[in-house]
C-alpha cells in the first residue's frame, strides 16, 4: 500500500510539473478534453434539470388526474376544431354527477376559466385570466398560498365575493403582495375581497395555467358575473384514486360521460379525456435526442482531447527518457512506470475536465436566471465526468506509458546524457 501511495504521489507531481513548464502546450493539449467534458456536463445538467421541473409540474398538476373538456389537447394544421366546435361544453351539474356515478374517482372540480380586465383604484391590468372552482379544485391542483389563506368551504357554499390573486398580480396591482390582503378589487365589473396570495410559481415548462398572473373565486359566486354554462373552455378535473391505472380511470369516465350526454352506441365521444402525461412522450423524445447531440459532440472532442493528452505524453517521456533509464536501473519495475505514466495521463484529463466543470458551473447559473428554474450539476453527472476523464487517460497513456515500460535502461540512460 505505501508503495502504490508513493507512486500516485509521484505521479500528480508530476503532471501538475508538466503544466506548470509547459503550460501552454498543456493547455492546448487538453482542450479536446476540457471541450468534451463541458458537452457532457452541460447537456446531461441541463436536460436532467429540465427533466425534473417538469416531473414536479407534472406531481404539482397530479399525476393521476384526467381533464374533461370540450376540445381535445393538440393542434397544428389538421387539428380538426370545426368538429368539436360542435360539441356540448362541460357543465357544473356533470361534476356533480360524476362523483356520484363512478368507484375509481376520488376527487371531482368543476373549473370555469374566463378573462377581465382586473383593476383596483387607477391600476388596471388587462387580460387577466381567473377562475371560478369548486372546493376540490386545491386537492387535485396543488396550490400553496404565501401570504393570507385560502377560501374556505363555508365561502365555496355560500358563493361568498373572496379570492385568492397570483403573485405577479399582486405586486403588480399593490406594489407588494403583503399589501393585497383584505383590498377590493374589480374583476370586470364586479368587486371582490382578496383573502390570499398564490407562492410565486415561476414559469411553466408544460405550457399550463400562469398561477403568477390569475385570480381564483369561488365558482357559486361566478355564476353571478356570467353564463358559464354555455363557456366553451369550462373543464372539469378528475383525479383517480391511488393504485388505480389512468387508463382504468379514463374507461370509467367514458361510460360516464356517454351515459350523461345520452350517447347511443353508434354515436362518437362529444367530450375529450385529457390527461398531463400524455404529453410527456414528446418531452422524453427532445430529452433523448439533446443528449444524444450532446454525446456525439462531446465523444469528438475527447477523440481530439485523447490524441492531444497522448502527444504530451510521447513528448513527456521523451523529455525524461534518462529518468526512466535511472529508474529501472535501480530495480524499479516496468509496471511502476507503466503505472507512474497512466496515473499522470489520467491526473491530466482530470485536470482538463475541472477546467469543464468549471466552465459548466459558470453556465448553469447564468441559465437558471434566463430559464427561471435551477440549472443543478448532481453529484452522479461529476461522478460521471470524473469516469469519462479517468477513461479518456487511461486511454491516451497506454501506448506512451508502455513504451517507457518496455525502455531500456542502459539505452535510456544514454540518450540524454
Amino acid at each position: 500500500m505505501p508503495s502504490l501511495l508513493r507512486i500516485f504521489w509521484s505521479s500528480l507531481k508530476m503532471a501538475l510539473q508538466e503544466l506548470r513548464v509547459n503550460k501552454l502546450r498543456t493547455f492546448l493539449s487538453l482542450f479536446g478534453v476540457t471541450i468534451g467534458i463541458f458537452c457532457i456536463i452541460a447537456v446531461l445538467a441541463t436536460v436532467n434539470s429540465l427533466e425534473q421541473n417538469v416531473k414536479n409540474e407534472i406531481k404539482s398538476l397530479g399525476s393521476n388526474t384526467i381533464y374533461i373538456q370540450k376540445w381535445p389537447w393538440g393542434g397544428g394544421a389538421d387539428y380538426p376544431w370545426w368538429k368539436y366546435a360542435k360539441r356540448p361544453a362541460t357543465n357544473y351539474e356533470e361534476a356533480f354527477l360524476i362523483k356520484e356515478r363512478t368507484k375509481y374517482v376520488s376527487h371531482v372540480a368543476f373549473v370555469a376559466p374566463n378573462r377581465s380586465t382586473v383593476s383596483y383604484r387607477s391600476t388596471e391590468l388587462q387580460n387577466v385570466n381567473w377562475f371560478g372552482i369548486t372546493d376540490e379544485y386545491t386537492t387535485i391542483q396543488s396550490l400553496e398560498i404565501s401570504i393570507g389563506r385560502y377560501i374556505s368551504m363555508a365561502e365555496f357554499t355560500k358563493g361568498n365575493s373572496v379570492a385568492i390573486i397570483g403573485y405577479e398580480n399582486a405586486s403588480n396591482l399593490f406594489g407588494k403582495p403583503e399589501m393585497a390582503i383584505g383590498k377590493t378589487i374589480n374583476v370586470g365589473n364586479t368587486r371582490v375581497t382578496i383573502v390570499g396570495v398564490i407562492q410565486k410559481q415561476g414559469k411553466n415548462l408544460l405550457g399550463g395555467w400562469d398561477f403568477d398572473n390569475i385570480v381564483i373565486m369561488p365558482y357559486q359566486f361566478c355564476k353571478q358575473m356570467i353564463s358559464v354554462r354555455s363557456n366553451s373552455d369550462n373543464f372539469i378535473m378528475v383525479k383517480g384514486k391511488n393504485g388505480i391505472a389512468l387508463e382504468q380511470v379514463k374507461d370509467e369516465l367514458t361510460g360516464v360521460m356517454r351515459s350523461l350526454r345520452k350517447l347511443n352506441p353508434m354515436q362518437e365521444n362529444d367530450f375529450a379525456l385529457n390527461d398531463i402525461t400524455a404529453g410527456t412522450t414528446q418531452l422524453n423524445s427532445f430529452f433523448e435526442s439533446v443528449n444524444m447531440g450532446g454525446w456525439a459532440i462531446a465523444i469528438l472532442s475527447l477523440i481530439v482531447g485523447t490524441f492531444g493528452v497522448a502527444n504530451i505524453m510521447f513528448v513527456t517521456i521523451r523529455e525524461r527518457t534518462h529518468q526512466i533509464g535511472i529508474k529501472k536501473a535501480v530495480g524499479a519495475k516496468p509496471y511502476v512506470i507503466l503505472i507512474e505514466f497512466l496515473l499522470e495521463s489520467a491526473f491530466l484529463c482530470i485536470l482538463g475536465g475541472i477546467i469543464g466543470l468549471v466552465l459548466v458551473y459558470i453556465l448553469t447559473r447564468i441559465l437558471s436566471n434566463f430559464f427561471d428554474f435551477p440549472i443543478t450539476i448532481t453529484p452522479n453527472i461529476v461522478c460521471i465526468a470524473v469516469s469519462i476523464c479517468i477513461f479518456v487517460g487511461v486511454l491516451a497513456g497506454i501506448i506512451p506509458a508502455s513504451v517507457a515500460a518496455r525502455m531500456d535502461a542502459a539505452k535510456a540512460i544514454k540518450a540524454n546524457a
